[in-house]
Parts: C-alpha cells; sequence; structure tokens
C-alpha cells in the first residue's frame, strides 16, 4: 500500500492541515507513512475523517504519544499552537521534525508572549525557504519551524522590496482573505456552513499572531493586518500595500524586483502585466502568485499574493521543506499546477 523509503509520522492528522499532508506524502516517492495520529479519534480509520484518501484504507490513527512519533525517522506536527514544544523536547534527537505550529517560529519571547502566551520554546530555522539564506540553513537543519499561512502569502510580497529599498519598513498595510479551512476542523458556529455563506467578516482585527513572525521574515517594522473570513474552503488573498522609498518608482521597477527574487523558484510566480492573482488557480498546489502596481492615487505599492492556505501555507510548504532536510530535490513530490474547476 504505502512506498518504501524515509518512515514519516504526521501529528494532528485528523485535521485538514494533517490530511492534506497524508495526500501528499501518499503520492512522494520517498516517504513511507508509518503512523497517523490524532489523539480524539484514536483508534478510527483514517478514511472515516478523510474518506477522500483512499491510500490509507487499512491504517487507523493512533494516540499522540512520543513512543508511536519516535519510531518515525520524519515527524510532522499539525497541531494547534503551543501543543508541539512538549512532544518535541520528548523526541529522538535523530528524529527529524518539521513543526506546522507557531511553537519555535518567532525569536523574539516577547512577541511570542504576547500574541500567544505560556513560556517560549526557543527558535528553529524558519522553514520559507524563498527568503535569502533560508534554504541554506533549512537543509543543514534537523528541526524547522512552518511557516504560517498568512505569513508565507504576505512575506513572499513583501520581503524582496524591503530588502531592494524600493519601500518602506514602516506603515505596510495588509487586508488578506483566508478560507474557513485556515480555521482548523473545530466545530465553530461562526465557521457553520449557513452563517458564512454570502457573508465577509474580519477577524482578529489588530492582533493576528502571525504579525510578528511577518515583521521578523520581511524587515518591515510596522504592519497592520486585518483578516478576512470569505465563504470559500480554502485559500488566501493578501493584498499588501507600503509607502514607497524612491521617488518616481515606476510599477516596472517593482515587478522587476520581484521578478529577480523569485526568477528560479519553482513555486512563487509574478504573473503577466495586467493579470490578477486568483485564489482558485492555486488550489491543491504548492504555488503563490504575485501582481503588482502602484496606485494612481496615494502612489502606494501593491502587492496581491494567492496560495493554497493549506498547500504553500501549510502542507505543501512543510514537504517542501522536509525534501530540503532529506537532501532530496525541494519539488519532489509537490506541483505547481492548481486545480480547476
Amino acid at each position: 500500500m504505502f512506498r518504501m523509503g524515509t518512515s514519516v509520522a504526521v501529528a494532528g492528522a485528523s485535521g485538514y492541515a494533517g490530511g492534506e499532508l497524508l495526500r501528499l506524502l501518499a503520492g512522494h516517492p520517498h516517504f513511507e507513512v508509518v503512523a497517523a495520529t490524532a489523539h480524539t479519534h484514536a483508534g478510527q480509520p483514517v478514511t472515516e475523517l478523510h474518506p477522500q484518501l483512499v491510500t490509507y484504507c487499512d491504517l487507523a490513527f493512533s494516540d499522540t504519544t512520543v513512543e508511536v512519533l519516535g519510531s518515525a525517522e520524519l515527524v510532522f506536527l499539525a497541531l494547534p499552537h503551543g501543543a508541539s514544544a512538549a512532544l518535541v523536547a520528548e523526541l529522538p534527537p535523530a528524529v527529524k521534525v518539521v513543526d506546522l505550529g507557531a511553537d519555535f517560529r518567532l525569536a523574539d519571547a516577547g512577541a511570542w508572549q504576547r500574541y500567544y502566551g505560556g513560556p517560549h520554546a526557543g527558535t528553529w530555522p524558519y522553514g520559507l525557504p524563498e527568503l535569502p539564506g533560508r534554504r541554506a540553513e533549512i537543509a543543514a537543519s534537523d528541526r524547522v519551524a512552518n511557516t504560517g499561512c498568512y505569513a508565507a502569502a504576505i512575506s513572499l510580497a513583501l520581503a524582496p522590496l524591503i530588502a531592494a529599498g524600493l519601500v518602506e519598513a514602516e506603515d505596510v498595510v495588509v487586508v488578506a482573505a483566508s478560507g474557513t479551512s485556515g480555521a482548523g476542523r473545530s466545530a465553530k458556529l461562526g465557521l457553520l456552513g449557513s452563517e458564512v455563506m454570502a457573508d465577509l467578516s474580519a477577524y482578529k482585527v489588530g492582533a493576528h499572531q502571525h504579525v510578528p513572525e511577518i515583521l521578523q521574515a520581511t524587515g518591515a517594522r510596522t504592519l497592520s493586518l486585518t483578516p478576512v473570513l470569505a465563504p470559500m474552503a480554502r485559500g488566501i488573498l493578501a493584498t499588501v500595500t507600503a509607502r514607497p522609498s524612491l521617488p518616481g518608482l515606476t510599477t516596472d521597477q517593482v515587478r522587476g524586483a520581484l521578478r529577480q527574487a523569485y526568477a528560479d523558484e519553482p513555486f512563487v510566480h509574478l504573473l503577466p502585466d495586467g493579470r490578477q492573482p486568483h485564489t482558485a488557480a492555486t488550489l491543491g498546489s504548492n504555488s503563490v502568485q504575485l501582481q503588482a502596481e502602484l496606485d494612481a492615487n496615494s502612489g502606494r505599492v501593491i502587492v496581491t499574493s494567492a496560495l493554497d492556505n493549506l498547500g504553500k501555507g501549510a502542507a505543501g510548504q512543510a514537504v517542501q521543506n522536509a525534501n530540503l532536510m532529506l537532501g532530496l530535490d525541494e519539488t519532489t513530490g509537490l506541483s505547481a499546477d492548481g486545480v480547476a474547476p
């Protein structure tokens, strides 16, 4: 049933990100899934919660224990924020870990306290390979902190422009819409279909936990993020705006900086002039679509960014990081092409 290779365990496999990890791993030529854990669903067949994953028809969820996870060579942690650190502390040092939670993303313990609370567990290499210097750091590491979904969409749009000195690091403003899967699989009144359909609503306004992560990743100093819940299952569309730092800055200069930054990147695509990113075009893929314009009235730089929050924003990014950690081509088991309609 499973392909032989590096043994892999997925913790939190009953959730949306965990299920997407299992889907990607089923098609990966070098990974063998030996355990899928889900504490409250232990003993249930994987296909009871993920009927689309017929590859795993003979696999049941295990309890999330150090013994189960420690039997694998590579562990993906798709757990709630704050739940990874205690498990990691007990895992054998030889086990490679990609944490999809926030536990090890932030270098600033004070920022962790303000946005997440509880003790700061430490800092691992940050798992967004397209940022300068990150790819080599990830490849040399046994423990990697996967980026957050909003952070991936926004950082890839913003970081090259700050690095090139084209926009100010102050007064970055972002409005970003996300599908409901970004809130996880737990039953919540505000995520019911009849509540979400034909509706848009902002949430965590002025205090979203990805803000310090984005500041850390991009070099921005101040950032206002307004997340919006959109009536779709998956996807993120971010509109990132910043003040130009050069007089007479042109759209061609902005697009040129993005083109130069991502010319050799398999998963980040600057669209042709006049085309805007679509979330639907990224579904099921590990791709990011970008476009840049100058606002005709304010002169601010606008970069729009779209990705699949469960793909490049979570599970796809995690597999890309794991590929690098194991010395594989980072595109192995991943697609740059989305699914439509």
